[in-house]
């Protein structure tokens, strides 16, 4: 049996790399993967059970008529930087900058596990795919003594959502007695660190076209982790043929602590271990110069642009005109929700045009960029761009359906500004692998107002802790 989808009538962001758009387009989907995309109503054979190519299928078709008129259709959203486990902390050090707020909520994080962190997962990643996001990317990298599978809980989430998920396992080695910001309890030994960093390889990641999980590897931080975890991490993951990923150069403090400790900026203290590349993302990169920006692209290192979280926290905004001059891959992130309390990808987007204008002035951030950015960026960020980030035949079937015929957004002339600078449309749908995740708002894999008793649940017990 094939499950055929045929949307007809949309607007169609197609990504692709000529930008192309259809105001009145159809997307065919076979199983998990695209077909047919144009202009105009679909193509005969997509309606009456034949093949691509004309032909009689050999298995019987069964059709699904999605229709697309008042909708914006776009690729799922990437996600490529966040802390999952951090839904259960939001609103703690509200008015915090970065070092005030880690050492704020260190003590609470320190006393999660397995248990907490999938259902923290699960209430993150609702919302999530409910603002359009089909690939969550996670950093995690709290793992207290005893604490559980933890990446296997983020796992299991994903799984019972229905998204993709690009899990790291994460670490911390560099205690605060050693001159590191975490407390010393919060952190783990540069062997058990890499040991169970191999092991989270092994138990869960797939390196299939396929794959709805992957695994990479993530020390925490500059300022979190030794020089030593970071070289042999970056030697691990090449041998396990895994990606990186880490923070970078996200405040001034940072920049300061690698100044004075090494005598080096951010970007040269990570290139020294190894640490550019383009099996390599980095979260923030705020505070990169000229010459971080020029290493970044001759290297192919990725970025993770986080504009909520980044204003948040107050670090600033940091310098995406240029890293994309430049040839920088840039992706979207929500970051952990412990500094972006709403933590809906789709508003990022937004939030990606209107803080880089204030920069670098409106004409440097087209809103159709900011879209780039969230899908096919995103897509090549974490790897992914043979398979993902744009709807372009051969490509896999995850894909986004916006309403833009609500009040909110009725008149507005162009379709895809509902989505780059009004406010984040409602979803139609959302298909994840060819499959309905979210279906008229509503998540269809979930009952939400569970997770949500779930989640509230966990937070109290969790703040009990400490």
């Amino acid at each position: 049996m094939i499950a055929r989808t045929v949307i007809a009538g949309a607007h169609i962001a197609t990504v692709d790399p000529a930008g192309t758009e259809h105001a009145d387009g159809h997307l065919v989907i076979d199983g998990s993967e695209i077909v047919a995309v144009g202009g105009g109503a679909p193509p005969a054979w997509a309606l009456d059970g034949r093949a691509p190519d004309g032909s009689p299928c050999v298995e019987r078709v069964v059709l699904t008529r999605v229709d697309g008129r008042g909708r914006l259709l776009t690729p799922g959203l990437i996600n490529t930087h966040h802390h999952l486990y951090q839904w259960l902390t939001r609103g703690y050090a509200q008015d915090s900058i970065l070092f005030d707020w880690l050492t704020t909520l260190y003590p609470i994080w320190a006393r999660i596990d397995a248990d907490l962190t999938q259902v923290a997962s699960l209430g993150a990643m609702a919302v999530l795919a409910r603002s359009g996001c089909t690939l969550v990317g996670d950093h995690h990298y709290v793992f207290p003594r005893g604490c559980g599978d933890i990446v296997g809980g983020i796992v299991a989430a994903a799984g019972e959502i229905g998204v993709r998920v690009h899990a790291t396992r994460g670490s911390m080695d560099l205690g605060a007695s050693d001159g590191g910001l975490p407390p010393d309890f919060a952190v783990e030994s540069t062997e058990a660190a890499l040991r169970a960093s191999a092991e989270a390889v092994a138990a869960h990641h797939d390196p299939s076209r396929e794959a709805m999980v992957q695994v990479a590897l993530a020390p925490c931080s500059p300022f979190s982790v030794t020089a030593d975890l970071l070289r042999q991490s970056a030697v691990l993951a090449r041998e396990l043929g895994v990606r990186l990923h880490t923070h970078g150069s996200e405040t001034l403090d940072e920049d300061a602590y690698t100044r004075e400790r090494f005598g080096l900026t951010p970007t040269q203290y990570l290139e020294s271990v190894g640490w550019l590349g383009p099996d390599v993302w980095m979260a923030h990169c705020v505070h990169l110069d000229a010459e971080a920006i020029a290493r970044f692209a001759s290297t192919g290192t990725g970025v993770a642009h986080c504009p909520t979280s980044n204003a948040r926290l107050g670090s600033g905004i940091a310098p995406v005109p240029q890293l994309l001059d430049a040839g920088v891959p840039v992706g979207l992130g929500v970051d952990g929700a412990a500094s972006n309390e709403s933590g809906k990808l789709g508003e990022e987007i937004r939030a990606a045009v209107l803080m880089n204008r204030l920069r670098a002035g409106a004409d440097r951030m087209p809103g159709r960029k900011a879209l780039w950015m969230a899908t096919m960026g995103g897509a090549t960020v974490l790897g992914r761009d043979r398979e993902l980030g744009s709807l372009e035949v051969g490509k896999l079937a995850d894909v986004a359906l916006w309403q833009v015929d609500t009040v909110d957004h009725a008149g507005l002339i162009d379709p895809v500004a509902a989505l780059t600078l009004a406010a984040q449309p409602p979803l139609a749908l959302l298909l994840v692998h060819g499959r309905p995740v979210v279906a008229d708002d509503t998540l269809l894999t979930v009952d939400e107002p569970d997770v949500a008793r779930r989640v509230a649940a966990a937070s109290r017990e969790l703040a009990e802790r400490v």
